[in-house]
């Protein structure tokens, strides 16, 4: 029972914070004297440390051994923690945020072995599902925590929390220790230049994808040079590895026809569930809602991932993994689908189905997804695990990223063109227009007695007015977006499954010996 504490204590840890930031981020930008633009340089460096940490985390776990390298990686946390306490500003928030990023990929793998302690050999595939998507309950924990307690003292609160957490990781890994592992000599010198090129080249990439909606894609040269330099930086750290005698990631097994499939399929849903953090909090958001006010539905959605943990965890077999997948794909789509009828009086209490599906397919999907990587390492060799876990959390990491990117660009240009299209129907002769602007007027009369102030004012407000409605069915649209994504990935695994039974009833069978 105390490992299964301590593998809760350290999924916390490992998406806590970064949940706390990512929520808040538009006030955080305001009590740090920054645009909301520069403050989403704090996501972009999470994301490219998380994604890449695990290619020198794992090898490290090998040489230096389990309890070594994350009482260093949890310390430095810990410090760059205290730093930002002590000293606030854009800088130090941003190394604290790149060794948060570090500390969770570490952290992740932590609560997996924790986990593994706490169920027998026999159940291990079990253990491996429910460590895996553990940190996945930090979203709706983060999304669940009253702005009271951690906006105090420009939100010195928050970085409390994160402080408080990384001390609690720290405390538990020396009150339960885990088994010693077989330490043996791992790092080689190209080790470091293949991590040096893959951090700088994901830094580049995902500072692009968290700023280009802000200054939009193609209004803004340096997008372009980002992606310039580390698209190249990025196949040049690949091509390294491929002409490596032992690499640190197997690139030509990443060209095979099932990592192939399983990247597209583990980024499109990954993509499709930024509906969760970007659209259905953008609508609520866009309605006047606070994050105070979106508890409840969080909780629920908490609950929904809860029970998809345990259905993965109670379902999966090796035979059930594509359906599982296809499965947790048309659930996610049903989820959106139900999120498309939106207006601008929905409330959370309306959403609590819809969410809880997305929530309930989210924790679905990564446990077959994990253990179809798992069954690759295991035909192929543990030397495929950094390649493996590199994979899955770059596709988990810039791939919700890149979803956000997705939906906030195509959002905002729906944005514009049903904000046009409303404005091109509105006559300033039509009766309802003419009694909506007289509403309008009266509603500021006592405190603006001029009357062509007032006239002004009141015809501002309708612009207002038709922009929220423009905003609205423009977050319908991204539902639809996610919503037939979603179909085409549960129809995609569908096809791919029964072609394979087809292949396999197909195939001649062997002579049975006489």
């Amino acid at each position: 029972m105390i490992y299964a504490v301590s593998a809760l204590v350290m999924a916390m840890a490992s998406g806590l914070g970064n949940g706390l930031i990512t929520s808040n981020i538009n006030s955080i930008a305001g009590d740090m004297g920054l645009y909301v633009v520069e403050a989403n340089l704090l996501v972009a460096v999470y994301v490219a440390f998380n994604a890449t940490a695990n290619l020198l985390l794992v090898k490290a776990r090998v040489q230096f051994g389990i309890p070594a390298t994350m009482h260093v990686v949890l310390g430095s946390l810990i410090a760059a923690q205290i730093v930002q306490i002590l000293s606030p500003s854009l800088g130090t928030a941003i190394l604290a945020r790149a060794v948060s990023g570090i500390a969770a990929g570490g952290l992740t793998t932590l609560s997996l072995y924790n986990i593994f302690q706490v169920f027998p050999l026999r159940l291990r595939p079990v253990a491996a599902v429910i460590g895996f998507t553990l940190p996945q309950l930090a979203v709706p924990v983060a999304r669940m925590f009253p702005l009271a307690s951690i906006a105090i003292d420009s939100w010195r609160g928050l970085h409390l929390v994160e402080l408080a957490m990384a001390i609690s990781a720290w405390a538990m890994l020396n009150l339960m220790p885990l088994p010693p592992n077989v330490q043996e000599r791992a790092f080689e010198p190209l080790d470091i230049v293949t991590a040096a090129l893959t951090i700088v080249a994901m830094l580049l990439i995902c500072t692009a994808l968290a700023l280009g909606r802000y200054y939009w894609w193609t209004d803004a040269a340096f997008l372009g040079w980002a992606f310039a330099a580390g698209l190249p930086l990025l196949g040049l750290a690949l091509l390294i590895e491929d002409r490596r005698a032992r690499p640190l990631l197997w690139v030509r097994w990443y060209a095979t026809r099932d990592i192939l499939f399983f990247t597209l399929i583990a980024v499109v849903i990954r993509i499709a569930l930024t509906e969760q953090t970007y659209a259905a909090v953008g609508l609520l958001t866009l309605g006047g809602l606070t994050s105070d006010q979106l508890h409840p539905l969080f909780g629920v959605v908490f609950l929904a991932m809860a029970a998809g943990i345990a259905t993965a965890a109670l379902l999966l077999r090796p035979e059930r993994i594509g359906p599982l997948m296809m499965a947790a794909a048309f659930i996610i789509a049903a989820g959106a689908w139900l999120d498309t009828h939106s207006t601008s009086v929905t409330r959370p209490q309306q959403l609590y189905l819809s969410q809880s599906l997305l929530g309930f397919g989210t924790t679905l999907f990564l446990g077959p997804a994990l253990m179809f990587g798992i069954g690759h390492i295991i035909r192929r060799g543990p030397n495929y695990l950094v390649s493996f876990v590199v994979l899955f959390s770059t596709t988990q990491n810039v791939g919700g990223l890149a979803g956000s990117a997705l939906l906030g660009s195509i959002q905002l240009a729906r944005e514009r063109l049903h904000a046009e299209r409303l404005a091109e129907a509105l006559s300033l002769g039509d009766p309802v227009v003419t009694a909506r602007i007289a509403q309008y007027a009266a509603a500021i009369a006592p405190r603006l007695t001029d009357p062509v102030a007032r006239a002004q004012q009141a015809n501002a407000l309708l612009g207002q007015a038709l922009h929220a409605q423009a905003s609205v069915l423009a977050f319908n649209d991204t539902f639809w977006v996610v919503t037939l994504v979603s179909l085409a990935i549960g129809l995609f695994i569908a096809g791919i499954t029964m072609l394979d039974l087809f292949r396999q009833r197909s195939a001649p069978q062997a002579a049975s010996p006489r």
